[in-house]
C-alpha cells in the first residue's frame, strides 16, 4: 500500500498546485516552497512533485531534490523509477536503485517490475542479473509481477535459456506469463517453440489476448504454419472481438506468408481502419502470390485514398513488379522516388529490388550500371539477384564476375565457392574448379544444407 499521511492545510495547497502546474518556472517555484515548508519528505506531496516533474519533462530536478533526503521513504524512490522508466532514460532506474542500497532502503515487490521494465528497454542483461539476485536474496521472487517482469528482461535480452528457467519455476502464470514466453521466442526467430509455447498455453487452460494473438500470428506467418494461423483466425471469430488494425494486419501478414493471399484480402475488406502497416501487408501478400498487377493497383487506390506510402510500401510494390516481370512500371515508380516531396530518397532495399527486377528480366548492363553508379557499395543480395539473373540468362563471364564478388564480400561461406565452381564447370575450365574445391578443402568450407518446412494434417509443422 501506499504511504499517505495526514495532509495539513499548506500540504494540500501545494498539491493542488502540483496537480494544476503548467511551466517550469511554476514547478521550481513550488518546488522553493516544498523546501522552506520541509514538505519534500512528505510521501503524498513527493509524489505529486515527481508525476508534476515527469509531465514537464523535468524529473533531473525531482531526482537532485530527494537526493538530498537523508534517508527517503522507498516510495518515493519507487516512485522515482517508475517515473524514469516510463521516460525512458537508459540506466537512470538502475542508479536510483544502486543509491537505494547505498543509503540502506531496503526495496519492496513495487520497486522490482518498473526497474526491470528499464532494464528490458535497453537491454542491460547483466545488471538484470544481479537485480535478480537481490530479488531472490530479499524473498520477493514469488510475486507474479516480479516474475514476469525478469520473464520480459530475459526474453527482451535474447536469454530465452534464463527466461525458460525462470517461467518453469513460476508456480502459477497468467497471461502475461505465456505472452511474454511466446513473444521471446518469436523475438528469436524460434517460431517452432513459440507455437509449442502457445499450444501449451491452451493446454494449461489460459485464455489469450491480443498481444499473445498477434505474436502467435507472427510465429505462424515466419514459421509456415497456416493450419494454426487458421485457428487463431477462428478463435477470433468465436469470441467476437473486432479486428483492430495491429490484429487484423497480422492476420493478413500470416494468411500472405502462408500462400493463402485471398483470405488475406477478405480480412482486408473486413477491417473498419486500415494504416499504412495494413496497406503494405496486402502489397507485399500480392507480391508473393506474384499477382504484380493487382499489388500495384492496390498500391495507386492506397495513394488515392490518401495512405501515404512509407519505404516498406516502395520495397513491397517493387518486390511485387520484379516477381511478375513489370520492368516499365518497377521503373517508374523507382523513377518516381527521385521526386518524392516526402523527403526520402532510394535506400539499399530499393536499389535491391531494382537489380533483382532487372537481373530477372535479363537487362543486365543496366543492372550492372545501376550498381556502379550507387552512392554506396552493392550488398551480397544485390550480387546474389545479379548472379541469378546472370545465369537464368546464360551470360557466365558476368556470372564469373558476380560470384568472384560474392566469395570477396564472405570468404568464409562455402556456397558462394560452390557457385563459383559450378560456372567454372560450366565453362569447361576445369583447373579452375580444382583450385577451388582444393581451397575449400584446405579452409575446412562446406556448402551450408538447406532445408524445407512442410505442415501435415493434424500434425506439426516439420522442418526437412
Amino acid at each position: 500500500m501506499r504511504p499517505f499521511p495526514p495532509l495539513d492545510a499548506t500540504a494540500t495547497k501545494i498539491i493542488n498546485l502540483l496537480i494544476n502546474c503548467s511551466s517550469p518556472t511554476h514547478l521550481h517555484q513550488i518546488q522553493a516552497q516544498l523546501i522552506l515548508h520541509n514538505l519534500h519528505s512528505n510521501t503524498t506531496v513527493a509524489h505529486h512533485f515527481i508525476n508534476a516533474s515527469h509531465s514537464l519533462r523535468l524529473l533531473a530536478s525531482a531526482l537532485r531534490l530527494f537526493n538530498r533526503l537523508p534517508k527517503p521513504h522507498v516510495f518515493i524512490w519507487n516512485s522515482l523509477i517508475r517515473a524514469f522508466s516510463h521516460n525512458h532514460t537508459p540506466f537512470i532506474p538502475f542508479s536510483i536503485y544502486a543509491h537505494m542500497n547505498r543509503k540502506s532502503i531496503r526495496p519492496n515487490n513495487f520497486t522490482f517490475p518498473f526497474l526491470l521494465k528499464s532494464l528490458s528497454d535497453f537491454k542491460g542483461l547483466r545488471e538484470g542479473q544481479c537485480v535478480h539476485a537481490h530479488v531472490v536474496k530479499l524473498g520477493q521472487l514469488d510475486d507474479i509481477y516480479v516474475q514476469n517482469a525478469l520473464l520480459n528482461l530475459y526474453a527482451s535480452c535474447g536469454d530465452m535459456g534464463f527466461c525458460m528457467q525462470v517461467f518453469d519455476e513460476m508456480p502459477q502464470r497468467d497471461v502475461v506469463s505465456w505472452t511474454v514466453l511466446i513473444t521471446g521466442f518469436r523475438s528469436a526467430e524460434r517460431f517452432d517453440d513459440a507455437l509449442i509455447a502457445f499450444e501449451r498455453m491452451q493446454y494449461a487452460g489460459v485464455v489469450p489476448n491480443h498481444v499473445t494473438m498477434v505474436n502467435a500470428l507472427s510465429a505462424c506467418a515466419n514459421f509456415g504454419a497456416l493450419e494454426m494461423g487458421v485457428w487463431i483466425h477462428d478463435f477470433i471469430r468465436m469470441r467476437g472481438w473486432e479486428l483492430d488494425v495491429i490484429l487484423g494486419t497480422s492476420l493478413i501478414d500470416m494468411y500472405g506468408k502462408c500462400g493463402r493471399i485471398e483470405e488475406g484480402m477478405a480480412v482486408f475488406r473486413d477491417m473498419k481502419e486500415k494504416s499504412v502497416y495494413t496497406w503494405n501487408s496486402v502489397i507485399k501478400g500480392l507480391a508473393l502470390a506474384k499477382s504484380g498487377e493487382e499489388a500495384v493497383m492496390w498500391f495507386i487506390q492506397m495513394e488515392q485514398e490518401g495512405i501515404k506510402a512509407d519505404e516498406v510500401t516502395l520495397i513491397a510494390v517493387l518486390c511485387a513488379c520484379s516477381h511478375s516481370g513489370m520492368v516499365e512500371m518497377g521503373r517508374k515508380i523507382f523513377n518516381s522516388m527521385m521526386n518524392r516531396e516526402d523527403g526520402f530518397s532510394p535506400g539499399v532495399k530499393h536499389y535491391a529490388c531494382m537489380i533483382d527486377l532487372l537481373a530477372r528480366a535479363g537487362i543486365l548492363e543496366e543492372a550492372m550500371e545501376m550498381m556502379t553508379q550507387m552512392t554506396f557499395e552493392p550488398t551480397k543480395a544485390m550480387w546474389g539477384s545479379f548472379l541469378a539473373g546472370c545465369r537464368t540468362h546464360g551470360d557466365l563471364e558476368l556470372s564469373e564476375f558476380a560470384a568472384k564478388k560474392l566469395v570477396e564480400l564472405e570468404p568464409g561461406n562455402g556456397s558462394y565457392y560452390v557457385l563459383l565452381s559450378n560456372i567454372y564447370a560450366e565453362m569447361g575450365r576445369w583447373s579452375d574448379v580444382v583450385k577451388l574445391r582444393r581451397l575449400m578443402k584446405e579452409g575446412g568450407l562446406r556448402k551450408e544444407l538447406g532445408f524445407s518446412s512442410i505442415e501435415l494434417p493434424q500434425e506439426n509443422v516439420y522442418e526437412l
